[in-house]
């Protein structure tokens, strides 16, 4: 051991030598200056450079000390995460929207503290950041893109105003698909007041480009129960603004106007409805003559029955399952209750992706189409559980009631998807007037009859 000790201690000293005698090599070699006219005196420069030792090879344990003594060189652990912190900000800074939409320290305080404003000076609203606009908008833009019936609708109406004097206070998912429809209806006329139906929905980047462009919009992803009751009646209790219209999606603003305002909502003069559930509510309150504001079921509009209820829930839910669990759904067994529209949509979205589906269902019509199972049976075996029902909770409403269903309205199913059809460079086969004649039907349409399912 002594020995080891001492060749080791005998090495040290031997290097020490080497790089002392390397050092007065390199100040001889320094101290030789040559002109640009005189000639270098290689003799002296060769006896110089022979002048260094040969380095014999170094044991591990000295070379680990010197890289030991490197490694304290980098930061430290404080030090490296700071650094990180700084690469990450300073590439994000060019990009100040994506910077804005992951600034951690916006999310320690909830937007009901803050005080806000836009680029025209208004505070009416509250989203999450309001510096996040300019990215809502470019997906918007996108967004628009792929709606263009909507899109064509507005070019159409937008300098007519149709929807002058109206006053809609909406509840919906606030996504850049909505705040195309938002901005439509703000573009034909109407003032627009808007808050959430979904607490972990909202996309809000989106909320604030709404809030920039001067919509009162009051939501924002991760609210409580709470927050997201303060929302609606940011969205009705307004000085010197009173609602008309409603737009809801799921009953929850209706039920708050007639139950907190009394007096506004006998003034409303319509409710559009979207989601099954609230049309649900509203049958039920028709039935019981305690509703008293005209209501309209937008579900009766095959148009979006099939793009919202089948298809788009058919790419939707993937896209929330993945985002929530980021696991693979192969050979996982999964249990839709109810087989609608938006069920079979799901169905089919998980089926493709390789899982096993169960479906349950009460409506035996329903239930000839999938392989129908009872909850109780397969709850201990699932991974998964997807509800495309409704909530059992329901609003109390009084006073006589009368339901405008949208059944009348078929031709303009037809109408409006006629307008998707240039998108898709489709062409239309038209009758001629034997053929119309021979069928029966008018050559412009309606071609299917008010109670015909596609």
């Amino acid at each position: 051991m002594s020995e080891t000790a001492g060749e080791a201690k005998a090495e040290v000293k031997q290097a020490s030598k080497e790089v002392k005698e390397s050092e007065n090599v390199a100040e001889k070699y320094s101290a030789m200056t040559v002109s640009k006219n005189s000639e270098i005196n290689m003799g002296e420069l060769s006896s110089a450079f022979s002048a260094v030792p040969t380095h014999k090879p170094v044991k591990k344990q000295i070379q680990f000390v010197e890289e030991k003594q490197e490694f304290s060189r980098f930061p430290t652990k404080t030090g490296r995460r700071s650094l990180s912190r700084s690469i990450s900000q300073s590439s994000t800074d060019s990009y100040s929207s994506a910077a804005s939409y992951t600034d951690s320290s916006d999310d320690e305080t909830s937007p009901r503290d803050k005080t806000q404003v836009n680029s025209k000076g208004s505070s009416d609203f509250c989203v999450k950041n309001i510096k996040q606009a300019e990215f809502g908008r470019r997906e918007i833009e996108i967004a628009e893109q792929d709606m263009s019936a909507l899109i064509s609708l507005r070019k159409r109406a937008q300098s007519e105003k149709p929807l002058a004097g109206a006053k809609i206070v909406g509840c919906t998912h606030i996504t850049a698909q909505t705040a195309v429809l938002i901005e439509t209806l703000v573009a034909l006329g109407a003032q627009c007041r808007w808050t959430a139906c979904n607490i972990y929905s909202t996309q809000n980047e989106v909320a604030a480009a709404l809030a920039e462009r001067g919509v009162a919009v009051f939501a924002w992803k991760g609210e409580s129960e709470d927050d997201f009751w303060w929302c609606i009646d940011c969205c009705v209790n307004t000085e010197g603004w009173q609602p008309n219209m409603i737009l809801d999606d799921g009953g929850d603003l209706t039920h708050w106007v007639y139950k907190k305002y009394p007096n506004v909502f006998k003034k409303i003069r319509g409710i559009v409805e979207e989601s099954v559930t609230g049309v649900h509510r509203l049958y039920q309150l028709s039935k019981a003559g305690k509703l008293c504001v005209p209501a309209m079921n937008v579900n009766d509009s095959v148009t979006k029955q099939k793009f919202d209820n089948l298809y788009c829930c058919r790419e939707s839910i993937l896209d929330g399952l993945k985002r929530t669990t980021d696991v693979m759904f192969g050979g996982k067994q999964v249990v839709v209750c109810g087989y609608g529209e938006v069920g079979k949509g799901c169905s089919a979205a998980l089926k493709a992706l390789g899982a096993v589906v169960y479906v349950t269902e009460i409506d035996p019509i329903c239930a000839l189409q999938a392989w129908v199972v009872k909850l109780n049976e397969v709850i201990r075996l699932v991974d998964v559980i997807i509800t495309c029902t409704g909530t059992a909770a329901e609003p109390k409403l009084l006073h006589c009631s009368y339901l405008c269903p949208f059944h009348h309205s078929h031709h303009s199913d037809e109408y409006v998807a006629s307008l998707h059809l240039a998108t898709f460079d489709a062409h239309l086969t038209e009758l001629t007037d034997e053929q119309a004649k021979y069928l029966g039907l008018n050559k412009n349409g309606p071609f299917k009859p008010n109670y015909y399912r596609y």
